[in-house]
């Protein structure tokens, strides 16, 4: 059985809009910094997708430049909800690249989001953190601290409390008690499949402008399990793993033997010991064997810089990563392979390398 991505898209197609029709286009702090300024679009084929792409993307960009490489992206939390990352894939397709990310784009408080994800998981290493907006947060006090922790405990147990009720009226009632909001790895696949079928349909938004043979597979936190779930796909050609990694856990349905079947270079960004994904990523990388992997470590905690404008350093490095993979720019390599020049340019990062 298909999951709830394909099935949408299908019945979007029995009513007449198989091909990629734009819904909504919104642009994200003026497009970007990339020569092709992006936007966001909700296409009314796939609505269970947000695509970032350039502007003009076929008259303008594809004429010029050729066909783009291809990001599919999953979610911090494995939310059904991209709107938190909308800062960093917005930068990168205004560099010539096309994201496809799981889930509608809800356009609420982006920024008051991430306050309340920077209030849970702040990181000691930084006395304050800036948002796009100008707008400074810092640390709680001890007794906010523990206000907040005992608001958020309260609104779990609620949550589940509605979620046991859900599913009991669910067993009785004969219907499937799976949460709507949950999405699952092989979304990354389905999308990749809607991008294909899209690039080949001569009525599509994207007919001829996705470069196939360049994709790669990112995703944040939670996300970073979905993409390791799918990674064995031969189209994947390279992993971004966002504050992520598997260890000796089981999430989405994947374990470590996912790292087995990797056949790809390797992305990790992490956020130093202050992000609980740090201890994961770092048996991640001791455990892949055969392929080439970097790890590096901020001082960024669990959250990045994805709240800052253009989604921060993190923006930054995803991208170098992309142009060295996708679009054969070696000087990027140095951002990667040599330890003088990290240090120069992000001398609190520290990078860890093997299998190249």
């Amino acid at each position: 059985m298909r999951r709830l991505l394909m099935a949408v898209c299908l019945l979007a197609a029995t009513i007449g809009m198989a091909d990629a029709q734009t819904a909504r286009k919104q642009v994200v702090e003026n497009g970007g910094t990339g020569l092709y300024k992006a936007e966001v679009v909700e296409d009314l084929s796939c609505p269970m997708l947000t695509m970032y792409r350039p502007q003009n993307l076929k008259k303008d960009v594809v004429a010029k430049i050729g066909k783009l490489p291809v990001i599919v992206y999953a979610n911090g939390g494995c939310a059904n909800n991209n709107v938190q990352m909308r800062y960093l894939l917005s930068e990168v397709a205004s560099h010539g690249y096309v994201a496809a990310a799981i889930g509608p784009y809800d356009e609420a408080d982006v920024l008051a989001e991430w306050k309340n994800v920077l209030t849970f998981m702040y990181p000691k290493t930084k006395p304050s953190v800036v948002l796009a907006n100008g707008e400074t947060v810092k640390p709680m006090s001890a007794e906010e601290e523990k206000a907040f922790r005992a608001q958020l405990e309260a609104r779990i147990a609620k949550e589940r409390a509605e979620a046991e009720k859900q599913a009991k009226k669910g067993k009785k009632n004969q219907r499937s008690a799976q949460p709507v909001q949950q999405t699952s790895p092989k979304m990354l696949l389905e999308m990749l499949d809607w991008l294909t079928d899209q690039n080949a349909d001569p009525q599509s938004d994207y007919y001829h402008c996705l470069d196939l043979d360049h994709v790669a597979a990112m995703g944040q936190s939670c996300g970073g399990a979905q993409v390791l779930g799918v990674a064995h796909d031969p189209r994947i050609k390279t992993c971004v793993m966002l504050n992520s990694g598997i260890a000796d856990m089981e999430m989405q349905g994947t374990t470590k033997e996912a790292l087995n079947s990797l056949h790809q270079p390797m992305f990790y960004l992490i956020g130093g010991s202050d992000d609980v994904a740090f201890p994961n990523a770092q048996m991640d990388f001791d455990n892949i064997k055969n392929v080439p992997v970097v790890m590096m470590n901020t001082l960024d905690g669990h959250s990045g810089t994805y709240y800052e404008k253009n989604g921060g350093s993190y923006g930054v490095a995803v991208l170098k990563w992309l142009d060295w993979q996708f679009k054969g720019d070696v000087s990027q390599a140095a951002f990667f392979l040599d330890d003088d020049y990290l240090k120069y340019k992000y001398p609190d990062w520290k990078v860890v390398r093997k299998n190249f």
